[in-house]
């Protein structure tokens, strides 16, 4: 078994790859992270990680210049994250370290949610217009991404074998989980037109055009965000739209009309219910009616 640290984590990242499932994303953001902690603390062997080193290592973070305060705390937590499941693989391979509870992550305030009005989002999905192939290509990226939620990663992955006779398929989310997500009427429709349009055997669903009008590659998560904007700013939206607020407002949109929080956490493929609980905040508006209802009766006016 090796005893430097470096060694060790090249281990630890194949371990957390083959054995734990973790995307390749994932694996490469935890090796940048890792790194950066053994090349600031400049130590070698797993005896050497100490609370103090730590310490410092999260003072030279939180003092990095250019980002907010909320920011600065949640990098912080993705690099200590990093360290705890590293510390954690070294315990499990009865290596001596600096125990993995000793490491307490920085509490950070609520998420803000990026939403858009209903009217917002009406005006943005009628933005695609006419039946050129790259208008009936966004129309379908716009519906499909509201009719299911996905995240624009697994949305970029699917590919143009999709069962359209039926209103719902699996797709491959976060940490390989598979979940099922539903086709409404117009996001069948439009994804119909698309493929009816395109006339081609091309593996991936979503692909770039050129001048030409001719199929070039697969969409990238980067592309269908640049789609999105533009499409925004298109229909008069003025704040930041991409394709992570129309799952926002996926999520919210089943919340307003009574769907329960564990259905959207199983729709939305989070592994705890306590991100999904983010959206409830803004989606009790019975709360509004409870006030005015009760609230203040006794009061001589």
């Amino acid at each position: 078994m090796a005893s430097d640290l470096k060694a060790l984590k090249t281990q630890f990242l194949e371990y957390i790859e083959i054995e734990k499932g973790r995307s390749v994303k994932t694996v490469e953001n935890y090796d940048r992270y890792l790194s950066r902690f053994l090349n600031f603390a400049k130590i070698r062997k797993p005896s050497e990680v100490t609370e103090q080193n730590v310490r410092e290592f999260r003072l030279h973070l939180n003092r990095q210049p250019g980002t907010v305060q909320n920011l600065k705390l949640k990098t912080q937590n993705y690099y200590m994250i990093a360290l705890r499941a590293f510390l954690k693989y070294l315990r499990k391979m009865n290596i001596e370290s600096l125990q993995p509870e000793r490491i307490e992550l920085a509490k950070v305030g609520a998420r803000d949610l990026d939403l858009i009005t209903t009217e917002e989002l009406n005006r943005l999905m009628k933005a695609p217009r006419g039946d050129e192939l790259t208008a009936l290509r966004d129309r379908a990226i716009l519906e499909l991404l509201f009719s299911t939620g996905l995240r624009v990663s697994e949305l970029c992955n699917l590919n143009s074998d999709l069962d359209l006779s039926r209103e719902q398929f699996s797709v491959r989310g976060k940490g390989d989980k598979v979940r099922v997500v539903f086709l409404s009427p117009s996001a069948k429709k439009a994804v119909g037109e698309y493929l009816k349009k395109r006339g081609d055997m091309g593996e991936a669903l979503f692909v770039s055009y050129g001048r030409a009008g001719k199929e070039s590659q697969r969409l990238t998560p980067r592309s269908v965000e640049r789609i999105v904007k533009y499409l925004a700013t298109k229909a008069g939206i003025t704040r930041k739209v991409t394709p992570h607020v129309i799952r926002h407002s996926f999520a919210t949109d089943l919340l307003e009309n009574g769907a329960d929080l564990r259905s959207v956490q199983a729709l939305l493929g989070h592994a705890n219910i306590a991100t999904t609980q983010v959206y409830t905040h803004v989606t009790d508006k019975h709360l509004l009616e409870v006030h005015k209802a009760f609230h203040g009766k006794r009061r001589k006016h």
